[in-house]
Protein backbone atom coordinates (compact mmCIF):
# COMPACT_ATOMS: atom_id res chain seq x y z
CA UNK A 1 0.00 0.00 0.00
CA UNK A 2 1.27 4.40 -0.48
CA UNK A 3 3.05 5.19 2.37
CA UNK A 4 0.77 5.82 5.35
CA UNK A 5 3.30 7.11 7.54
CA UNK A 6 3.68 10.93 8.57
CA UNK A 7 6.66 12.30 6.47
CA UNK A 8 8.11 15.17 6.29
CA UNK A 9 6.71 18.39 4.13
CA UNK A 10 7.67 18.24 0.41
CA UNK A 11 9.16 21.69 0.87
CA UNK A 12 11.39 19.92 3.39
CA UNK A 13 15.36 20.06 1.74
CA UNK A 14 17.47 17.64 0.47
CA UNK A 15 20.57 16.72 1.26
CA UNK A 16 21.85 16.04 -1.87
CA UNK A 17 23.71 13.15 -0.75
CA UNK A 18 23.02 9.48 -0.67
CA UNK A 19 20.48 8.47 2.52
CA UNK A 20 19.61 5.35 4.21
CA UNK A 21 16.33 3.88 2.34
CA UNK A 22 14.97 1.19 4.45
CA UNK A 23 14.59 -2.04 2.44
CA UNK A 24 11.12 -2.42 2.76
CA UNK A 25 10.86 1.25 1.19
CA UNK A 26 12.49 0.00 -1.78
CA UNK A 27 10.18 -2.60 -2.35
CA UNK A 28 7.24 -0.67 -2.00
CA UNK A 29 8.04 1.68 -4.23
CA UNK A 30 8.63 -1.51 -7.03
CA UNK A 31 4.85 -2.06 -5.62
CA UNK A 32 3.87 1.15 -6.56
CA UNK A 33 5.65 1.10 -9.83
CA UNK A 34 4.97 -2.19 -11.47
CA UNK A 35 1.41 -1.60 -11.66
CA UNK A 36 2.25 2.22 -13.60
CA UNK A 37 5.19 0.64 -16.24
CA UNK A 38 2.19 -2.63 -16.54
CA UNK A 39 -0.07 -1.06 -18.40
CA UNK A 40 1.63 -1.12 -21.68
CA UNK A 41 1.35 -4.48 -21.62
CA UNK A 42 -2.59 -4.78 -20.96
CA UNK A 43 -4.30 -1.22 -22.20
CA UNK A 44 -6.58 -1.13 -24.88
CA UNK A 45 -4.90 1.71 -26.59
CA UNK A 46 -1.67 -0.59 -26.57
CA UNK A 47 -3.42 -2.99 -28.41
CA UNK A 48 -4.40 -0.80 -31.06
CA UNK A 49 -1.35 0.70 -31.65
CA UNK A 50 0.41 -3.02 -31.75
CA UNK A 51 -2.45 -4.01 -34.39
CA UNK A 52 -1.60 -0.82 -36.25
CA UNK A 53 2.09 -2.04 -36.90
CA UNK A 54 0.52 -5.10 -37.62
CA UNK A 55 1.20 -7.64 -34.86
CA UNK A 56 -1.62 -10.05 -33.93
CA UNK A 57 -3.88 -9.20 -30.98
CA UNK A 58 -5.88 -11.79 -30.15
CA UNK A 59 -3.24 -12.71 -27.28
CA UNK A 60 -1.16 -10.24 -25.16
CA UNK A 61 2.71 -11.81 -26.21
CA UNK A 62 2.86 -10.64 -29.68
CA UNK A 63 2.69 -7.05 -28.49
CA UNK A 64 4.72 -7.96 -25.19
CA UNK A 65 7.68 -9.60 -26.42
CA UNK A 66 7.44 -6.48 -28.99
CA UNK A 67 7.27 -3.66 -26.34
CA UNK A 68 9.47 -4.90 -23.99
CA UNK A 69 12.18 -6.20 -26.32
CA UNK A 70 12.66 -3.24 -29.33
CA UNK A 71 15.03 -1.29 -26.10
CA UNK A 72 17.67 -3.97 -27.01
CA UNK A 73 17.18 -3.49 -30.67
CA UNK A 74 16.74 0.39 -30.75
CA UNK A 75 19.91 0.84 -33.31
CA UNK A 76 19.09 -2.84 -35.00
CA UNK A 77 16.94 -6.00 -34.20
CA UNK A 78 17.52 -8.36 -31.34
CA UNK A 79 17.66 -12.06 -31.77
CA UNK A 80 15.73 -15.07 -29.74
CA UNK A 81 19.37 -16.00 -27.65
CA UNK A 82 19.76 -12.27 -26.44
CA UNK A 83 15.68 -11.89 -25.48
CA UNK A 84 16.27 -15.35 -23.48
CA UNK A 85 18.67 -14.15 -21.38
CA UNK A 86 17.52 -11.02 -20.25
CA UNK A 87 13.91 -12.43 -20.21
CA UNK A 88 14.93 -15.36 -17.94
CA UNK A 89 11.69 -16.88 -16.75
CA UNK A 90 10.25 -17.36 -20.47
CA UNK A 91 11.05 -20.99 -22.12
CA UNK A 92 13.44 -20.40 -24.97
CA UNK A 93 10.65 -21.98 -27.20
CA UNK A 94 7.89 -19.07 -26.08
CA UNK A 95 10.33 -16.74 -26.89
CA UNK A 96 11.53 -18.19 -30.35
CA UNK A 97 7.81 -17.94 -31.12
CA UNK A 98 7.71 -14.05 -31.06
CA UNK A 99 11.50 -13.01 -31.61
CA UNK A 100 12.53 -12.42 -34.00
CA UNK A 101 9.79 -12.33 -35.84
CA UNK A 102 8.75 -9.38 -34.28
CA UNK A 103 11.11 -7.28 -36.08
CA UNK A 104 9.50 -8.73 -39.76
CA UNK A 105 6.23 -7.02 -38.59
CA UNK A 106 8.05 -3.63 -37.12
CA UNK A 107 11.49 -2.66 -36.50
CA UNK A 108 12.49 -1.98 -33.15
CA UNK A 109 12.59 2.13 -33.85
CA UNK A 110 8.85 1.89 -34.85
CA UNK A 111 8.03 -0.29 -32.14
CA UNK A 112 8.93 2.13 -29.92
CA UNK A 113 7.45 5.22 -31.34
CA UNK A 114 4.25 3.28 -31.12
CA UNK A 115 5.36 1.97 -27.46
CA UNK A 116 5.26 5.82 -26.48
CA UNK A 117 1.85 6.73 -27.98
CA UNK A 118 0.45 3.73 -26.64
CA UNK A 119 1.42 4.79 -22.96
CA UNK A 120 0.27 8.60 -23.75
CA UNK A 121 -3.03 6.90 -25.16
CA UNK A 122 -3.36 4.85 -21.99
CA UNK A 123 -1.88 7.01 -19.22
CA UNK A 124 -4.94 9.87 -20.61
CA UNK A 125 -7.36 7.22 -20.44
CA UNK A 126 -6.70 6.10 -17.09
CA UNK A 127 -5.91 9.47 -15.35
CA UNK A 128 -7.61 11.98 -17.18
CA UNK A 129 -7.06 15.69 -16.16
CA UNK A 130 -4.24 14.13 -13.73
CA UNK A 131 -1.66 13.73 -16.33
CA UNK A 132 -1.35 17.83 -16.39
CA UNK A 133 -1.69 17.86 -12.30
CA UNK A 134 1.21 19.17 -10.55
CA UNK A 135 1.31 15.63 -8.52
CA UNK A 136 2.13 13.93 -10.89
CA UNK A 137 4.51 16.14 -12.77
CA UNK A 138 6.42 16.19 -8.99
CA UNK A 139 5.92 12.47 -9.51
CA UNK A 140 7.48 12.27 -12.40
CA UNK A 141 10.52 14.43 -11.37
CA UNK A 142 11.62 12.67 -8.61
CA UNK A 143 10.98 9.14 -10.65
CA UNK A 144 13.59 10.51 -12.95
CA UNK A 145 16.19 11.79 -10.85
CA UNK A 146 16.02 8.12 -9.38
CA UNK A 147 16.16 6.09 -12.62
CA UNK A 148 18.89 8.79 -13.64
CA UNK A 149 21.20 7.71 -10.44
CA UNK A 150 21.01 3.69 -11.15
CA UNK A 151 24.66 4.34 -12.00
CA UNK A 152 26.51 1.31 -13.34
CA UNK A 153 24.11 -0.42 -15.75
CA UNK A 154 27.04 -3.07 -17.37
CA UNK A 155 25.22 -5.54 -15.95
CA UNK A 156 21.99 -4.48 -16.40
CA UNK A 157 20.93 -5.11 -19.96
CA UNK A 158 17.45 -4.13 -19.90
CA UNK A 159 17.62 -1.04 -17.41
CA UNK A 160 20.56 -0.08 -19.52
CA UNK A 161 18.39 -0.10 -23.19
CA UNK A 162 15.87 1.80 -21.68
CA UNK A 163 17.91 4.25 -19.89
CA UNK A 164 19.92 5.03 -22.97
CA UNK A 165 16.73 5.97 -24.78
CA UNK A 166 15.71 10.00 -25.18
CA UNK A 167 13.65 11.38 -22.35
CA UNK A 168 10.35 12.50 -23.17
CA UNK A 169 8.82 15.80 -22.50
CA UNK A 170 5.34 15.31 -21.14
CA UNK A 171 5.35 14.43 -17.24
CA UNK A 172 3.36 11.40 -17.68
CA UNK A 173 5.36 9.94 -19.92
CA UNK A 174 8.66 10.62 -18.17
CA UNK A 175 6.70 9.11 -15.04
CA UNK A 176 6.47 5.60 -17.57
CA UNK A 177 9.96 5.95 -18.94
CA UNK A 178 11.49 6.35 -15.10
CA UNK A 179 8.72 3.60 -13.34
CA UNK A 180 10.05 0.98 -16.80
CA UNK A 181 14.35 1.99 -16.31
CA UNK A 182 13.59 1.32 -12.54
CA UNK A 183 11.20 -2.15 -12.91
CA UNK A 184 14.23 -3.44 -15.11
CA UNK A 185 17.00 -2.24 -13.17
CA UNK A 186 15.08 -4.29 -10.13
CA UNK A 187 14.40 -7.13 -12.37
CA UNK A 188 18.16 -7.14 -13.94
CA UNK A 189 19.31 -7.24 -10.60
CA UNK A 190 16.75 -10.19 -9.45
CA UNK A 191 18.01 -12.13 -12.28
CA UNK A 192 21.55 -11.76 -10.04
CA UNK A 193 20.27 -13.05 -7.40
CA UNK A 194 18.82 -16.06 -8.77
CA UNK A 195 21.79 -17.15 -10.53
CA UNK A 196 23.88 -16.39 -7.49
CA UNK A 197 21.43 -18.96 -5.64
CA UNK A 198 21.86 -21.39 -8.93
CA UNK A 199 18.53 -21.49 -9.76
CA UNK A 200 17.84 -22.03 -13.17
CA UNK A 201 14.81 -20.05 -15.44
CA UNK A 202 12.56 -22.32 -14.72
CA UNK A 203 13.58 -23.53 -11.17
CA UNK A 204 13.32 -20.04 -10.55
CA UNK A 205 9.24 -20.49 -11.24
CA UNK A 206 8.91 -23.27 -9.29
CA UNK A 207 10.33 -22.57 -6.25
CA UNK A 208 8.77 -19.29 -6.18
CA UNK A 209 5.50 -21.02 -6.79
CA UNK A 210 6.44 -23.18 -4.04
CA UNK A 211 6.75 -20.61 -1.59
CA UNK A 212 3.26 -19.69 -2.43
CA UNK A 213 3.84 -16.21 -4.26
CA UNK A 214 1.21 -17.74 -7.17
CA UNK A 215 -0.38 -20.67 -8.15
CA UNK A 216 1.16 -23.26 -10.59
CA UNK A 217 -1.08 -22.40 -13.32
CA UNK A 218 -0.07 -18.81 -13.23
CA UNK A 219 3.41 -19.73 -14.03
CA UNK A 220 2.34 -21.87 -17.10
CA UNK A 221 1.94 -18.30 -19.15
CA UNK A 222 6.02 -18.76 -19.05
CA UNK A 223 5.59 -21.35 -21.54
CA UNK A 224 7.22 -24.26 -19.41
CA UNK A 225 5.77 -27.58 -20.59
CA UNK A 226 4.44 -30.29 -17.80
CA UNK A 227 7.67 -32.37 -18.39
CA UNK A 228 9.94 -29.47 -17.93
CA UNK A 229 8.26 -28.00 -14.54
CA UNK A 230 7.99 -31.67 -13.29
CA UNK A 231 12.10 -31.90 -14.02
CA UNK A 232 12.84 -28.71 -11.98
CA UNK A 233 10.84 -29.96 -9.41
CA UNK A 234 12.27 -32.94 -9.14
CA UNK A 235 15.93 -30.96 -9.17
CA UNK A 236 14.60 -28.98 -5.95
CA UNK A 237 13.67 -31.89 -4.32
CA UNK A 238 17.12 -33.65 -4.19
CA UNK A 239 18.29 -30.05 -2.96
CA UNK A 240 16.03 -30.41 0.06
CA UNK A 241 13.84 -27.31 -1.53
CA UNK A 242 10.77 -29.04 -2.05
CA UNK A 243 8.93 -31.21 -0.45
CA UNK A 244 7.51 -34.41 -2.25
CA UNK A 245 4.15 -32.62 -2.39
CA UNK A 246 6.00 -29.76 -4.16
CA UNK A 247 5.89 -27.15 -0.87
CA UNK A 248 9.21 -25.42 -0.11
CA UNK A 249 11.01 -26.81 3.03
CA UNK A 250 12.54 -24.50 5.35
CA UNK A 251 16.05 -24.71 3.26
CA UNK A 252 13.75 -23.68 0.51
CA UNK A 253 11.86 -20.80 1.97
CA UNK A 254 14.58 -19.63 3.32
CA UNK A 255 16.65 -19.69 -0.39
CA UNK A 256 13.52 -17.83 -1.94
CA UNK A 257 13.85 -15.28 1.11
CA UNK A 258 17.72 -14.67 0.02
CA UNK A 259 16.81 -13.74 -3.14
CA UNK A 260 13.94 -11.38 -2.46
CA UNK A 261 16.60 -9.54 0.33
CA UNK A 262 19.35 -9.47 -1.89
CA UNK A 263 16.94 -8.24 -5.11
CA UNK A 264 15.97 -5.71 -2.92
CA UNK A 265 19.82 -5.11 -2.01
CA UNK A 266 20.39 -4.23 -5.81
CA UNK A 267 17.85 -2.35 -6.18
CA UNK A 268 18.40 0.08 -4.08
CA UNK A 269 21.15 2.25 -5.42
CA UNK A 270 19.05 4.95 -7.31
CA UNK A 271 16.27 4.79 -3.96
CA UNK A 272 19.33 6.10 -1.85
CA UNK A 273 20.88 8.31 -4.26
CA UNK A 274 17.22 10.14 -4.36
CA UNK A 275 17.23 9.98 -0.82
CA UNK A 276 15.08 8.80 2.38
CA UNK A 277 12.59 11.83 2.26
CA UNK A 278 12.10 12.39 -1.40
CA UNK A 279 11.78 8.32 -1.75
CA UNK A 280 8.95 8.68 0.91
CA UNK A 281 7.47 12.03 -1.12
CA UNK A 282 7.48 9.90 -4.06
CA UNK A 283 5.84 6.88 -2.46
CA UNK A 284 2.87 9.44 -0.81
CA UNK A 285 2.37 10.79 -4.65
CA UNK A 286 2.44 7.46 -6.42
CA UNK A 287 -0.29 6.67 -4.34
CA UNK A 288 -3.12 7.92 -6.08
CA UNK A 289 -2.31 6.88 -9.86
CA UNK A 290 -1.31 3.15 -7.88
CA UNK A 291 -5.26 3.72 -6.81
CA UNK A 292 -6.06 4.32 -9.83
CA UNK A 293 -4.56 1.81 -12.43
CA UNK A 294 -5.45 -1.26 -9.93
CA UNK A 295 -8.89 0.36 -9.66
CA UNK A 296 -9.13 0.25 -13.72
CA UNK A 297 -9.23 -3.63 -13.99
CA UNK A 298 -6.38 -3.91 -16.65
CA UNK A 299 -3.91 -5.66 -14.85
CA UNK A 300 -4.66 -9.72 -13.62
CA UNK A 301 -5.34 -10.27 -10.05
CA UNK A 302 -2.65 -12.23 -9.64
CA UNK A 303 0.72 -11.96 -11.73
CA UNK A 304 4.18 -13.68 -11.89
CA UNK A 305 6.02 -11.53 -9.78
CA UNK A 306 4.82 -11.70 -6.11
CA UNK A 307 3.43 -8.65 -5.53
CA UNK A 308 1.35 -8.45 -2.20
CA UNK A 309 2.47 -12.03 -1.33
CA UNK A 310 6.03 -11.55 -0.74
Amino acid sequence: MPNQDPSPSPEAPSTGRAQAVEPARVRQLWHLLEPLHAVVYYAPEAFEEAAGLGFAVDERWPSYFAWRAAPLGHAGAVGRERVTETFYSFSPDMVGRYVPAAWDVAEPAAVLAARRRAVDRAYRSILGDRVAGPELAEAATLARRAAEAAGDLADRPLAAANAALPWPDEPHQVLWQAATVLREHRGDGHLIALRAADLDPVESLVSFAAVGAAAPETFASRGWTGKEWAAAGQRLLERGLLDAGGTATDAGRALRAEVEDRTDELAAGPWRALGAHDADRLADLLGDPWVTVLGSGLLPGENTLGIGRI
